[in-house]
């Protein structure tokens, strides 16, 4: 699929994956839509590839129509890139047995609705927008790739909510694209491994941290690279053979419990 000219969305796009997603996007000619939360950056991030900010909170509807219409405005939408999430790290159950110590039901819920809730509520707004667009050869209108994680697979002790949130993205990818078939639009879902993002943080602990982390890779023993996965992501797009799959791009790793 030819994505010159036209408008693309990148959730969680001022940052890691998603911003190297949207500066790989940008080099194809598409005109990116950073949809984030964090103003400064993203604002910096759309200057630099020509593209636009706008500040979305995946869990609020009202501001994925927002950018919706922005990217419209820009060229016909043909691709979302889903990349907004967070991580929660909690045992489900607590050291001294009391029921308060059992794992934070709230923080659950928020994973589950920026994860899974928000990914889908983009994709069905998006969708919508894309289904009106002149479909392109063999009635193509657009792509859309979720960012998942190996831990819907291999699931490490605490990851309840961010495994759920990742399995349920996997799992609805299937039926999401035999729903827009209809319309022309393919959907497939890329599974990071061990990335190197800020997530990780700076310095010398950090640095430390990740060095152990890489052990598990089994070749190349090192974390993976941003433009690594947005290579994967933008190939999801571009390749209008590819649909419903959900891809693993991890060195080889399978997460130990711990």
């Amino acid at each position: 699929m030819d994505i010159n000219g036209a408008s693309a969305i990148v959730t969680g796009g001022a940052s890691g994956i998603g911003a190297a997603s949207a500066r790989l996007l940008a080099s194809k000619g598409a005109k990116v839509v950073i949809a984030d939360l964090q103003e400064e950056k993203g604002k910096a991030l759309a200057d630099e590839i020509g593209g636009a900010y706008c500040k979305v909170d995946v869990t609020n509807t009202d501001d994925i129509i927002n950018a919706v219409e922005m990217a419209k405005s820009m060229g016909p939408l043909r691709v979302l890139v889903n990349s907004a999430g967070i991580g929660w790290a909690q045992r489900t159950v607590g050291k001294d047995g009391s029921y308060e110590s059992a794992a934070n039901l709230d923080a659950f819920k928020k994973v589950i609705a920026i994860n899974l809730i928000g990914s889908f509520d983009c994709i069905r707004i998006a969708a919508t927008a894309m289904s009106t667009t002149e479909p392109m050869e063999y009635g193509e209108r657009g792509a859309i790739v979720n960012i998942a994680s190996v831990a819907a697979f291999d699931g490490q002790i605490g990851q309840a909510s961010y495994s759920a949130s990742k399995g349920g993205v996997v799992g609805m990818t299937l039926p999401i694209a035999r729903d827009l078939a209809a319309v022309g639009v393919r959907v497939n879902t890329v599974a990071p491994g061990l990335i190197d993002t800020p997530i990780y943080g700076q310095g010398d602990a950090s640095e430390a941290f990740k060095q152990n982390l890489q052990k598990g890779v089994l070749f190349p023993q090192r974390l993976g690279f941003q433009e690594e996965l947005a290579s994967m992501v933008v190939e999801c797009v571009t390749n209008s053979y590819m649909n419903a799959e959900t891809i693993r791009v991890d060195g080889g790793i399978r997460m130990p419990p711990k």
